[in-house]
């Protein structure tokens, strides 16, 4: 089997973090390595993070003398990993104990370098709330709305050669996506829920106004694009987003 690497940033997620790791050491799929990137100048959760390293042999800690941000946590990981895969994974949601193995093996078959699951949405009492189904998607596609969750990709390591996560505060992985997209490959569907996606009532991912400074960044100032083109694809983004939660 291929070597994946796991990449979990962490930063104030204590009730959260031994459910969501323990959701990869269940993993049906054993070749991993895990990385915990632990991004809190605290250090208030240190000691807990590594009484989780404990858990077994293949997590590693990365321990940031400085908040860095969830992007920049997740380029050290990256630069660190040994896999031929990257399967990236928030400190809060969780999988299910068939997504990896299914997934690589859906890349495998098809010979695809990125692929995308579905995914339930649940809150903090882990009852679902929403889904979100995954399509097939390419640069134009996500221009105007993200339909990607971040801890259902993996994709091949060397399409990060020159490619990194942003340091936004939030949209910092459709950066990534966007970039990728634009250089032609294909984000491909896996269209089973393997990952369930928490939303959190104070996460940063939940602030309308950083939300919208940051998405008006990732056109104006990595897509660069015009400041009336980067409020058209803005208003786009916004309106999309509304209507998924309209929907939830």
């Amino acid at each position: 089997m291929d070597l994946v690497s796991v990449v979990i940033p962490y930063h104030k997620k204590k009730k959260f973090i031994k459910q969501v790791i323990l959701s990869v050491l269940n993993q049906s799929y054993q070749d991993l390595e895990i990385f915990i990137i632990y991004d809190d100048e605290s250090k208030t959760d240190l000691d807990f993070i590594k009484n989780i390293k404990n858990l077994d042999k293949r997590i590693k800690v990365i321990v940031n003398k400085e908040n860095l941000g969830v992007g920049k946590s997740r380029n050290k990981a990256i630069e660190n990993a040994n896999g031929k895969f990257i399967a990236f994974l928030d400190a809060d949601d969780i999988w299910h104990p068939l997504k990896i193995s299914k997934q690589i093996e859906f890349m495998i078959k098809n010979n695809f370098s990125i692929t995308h699951t579905s995914y339930n949405i649940i809150n903090e009492e882990n009852k679902k709330v929403g889904i979100r189904p995954a399509k097939n998607l390419k640069f134009s596609d996500l221009l105007k709305s993200c339909d990607i969750g971040l801890s259902t990709v993996i994709l091949e390591k060397k399409l990060l050669h020159n490619l990194c996560f942003s340091n936004l505060k939030t949209k910092e992985d459709y950066v990534l996506w966007l970039q990728l997209t634009k250089k032609g490959y294909e984000f491909k569907a896996f269209d089973e829920f393997l990952t369930d996606w928490r939303l959190t009532k104070n996460s940063l991912s939940s602030s309308a106004i950083q939300k919208l400074q940051d998405g008006f960044r990732v056109y104006n100032k990595f897509m660069k694009f015009n400041f009336f083109l980067s409020i058209y694809y803005l208003v786009h983004l916004s309106l999309n987003y509304l209507i998924k939660r309209i929907n939830d």
